[in-house]
């Protein structure tokens, strides 16, 4: 956009971060609904703040050729949020883009598969991850966030902070406490239990962020692509096997996959 939009851009651009974080949204809301307002203030090459209601439904008809619905609901939302809190303008989004309710069934994974697939994860970090989450049912950014003193082992169970909603909860842990203790004592992180792996064990001690979620999806898709093609599907949308995982546990009294033998082979053959 040229000099004179751009300036009318920043102040109100700035004004829905403020806003943002005065309604106590989560931080990947607040990224996702500024991005929104970027990318129809890109497309128009123009400020966001007097589009038409045919100029929001070109934009979606458009958007919709290369998103999801799932991105132009979030988009929808970010735009709303941008009218109502920002602009203090009325959008009544109904009469311009409605996405469809979908439900579908989460792809189950067998007790047999879901050894197969953990049996393929080859760095000891990802392994011990994956059966975590596996036995709890946690989310990747909850599992990612797990600190040395969430574990309470008198108890039997996990402490989770801000979870979704922002809510803590506590979840039970039973096979999994010994492998954690013995995954925790390869690096005596004082805080994290999943340190950021970079610059080998003397930097895991003294790390102070978790490991990435990009390296973890990297392991989980480098595990479905040694399975093959019956894995395929449950790798392909954003939270499924970790989904998939809560319901087998919850159904087939999973403990006897917890087996910590192919964790120790894991010590034996893999760097951390």
């Amino acid at each position: 956009m040229n000099a004179i939009e751009q300036a009318r851009f920043n102040p109100l651009y700035e004004s829905m971060q403020r806003a943002l974080k005065l309604q106590g949204k989560a931080k990947a809301t607040k990224q996702a609904y500024c991005r929104a307002v970027r990318r129809s203030a890109e497309y128009f090459d123009r400020c966001p703040d007097d589009f038409s209601a045919e100029e929001l439904r070109t934009y979606f008809a458009n958007l919709l050729e290369t998103h999801s619905w799932s991105t132009i609901k979030l988009d929808r939302c970010g735009l709303q949020f941008f009218y109502r809190h920002v602009l203090d303008r009325p959008w009544d989004w109904i009469d311009i883009v409605k996405p469809p309710r979908v439900s579908r069934l989460p792809d189950v994974l067998t007790r047999e598969q879901t050894l197969r697939l953990l049996g393929a994860v080859y760095k000891l970090r990802y392994r011990v991850f994956f059966v975590t989450l596996y036995s709890t049912g946690l989310r990747l950014g909850e599992g990612l966030a797990l600190q040395v003193g969430d574990i309470d082992g008198q108890r039997m169970r996990i402490r989770v902070r801000c979870g979704k909603g922002n809510k803590d909860r506590y979840v039970p842990i039973t096979q999994p406490l010994s492998m954690l203790r013995r995954w925790w004592k390869t690096h005596e992180n004082p805080r994290l239990l999943f340190p950021n792996p970079n610059g080998g064990v003397a930097r895991m001690r003294k790390a102070d962020t978790a490991m990435h979620a990009g390296g973890v999806q990297a392991a989980m898709r480098a595990a479905v692509a040694d399975c093959g093609s019956p894995y395929i599907r449950c790798a392909t949308s954003s939270r499924p096997i970790c989904w998939s995982w809560a319901w087998v546990y919850a159904s087939s009294k999973a403990s006897s996959v917890m087996s910590v033998r192919p964790l120790r082979h894991a010590m034996l053959i893999s760097p951390m």
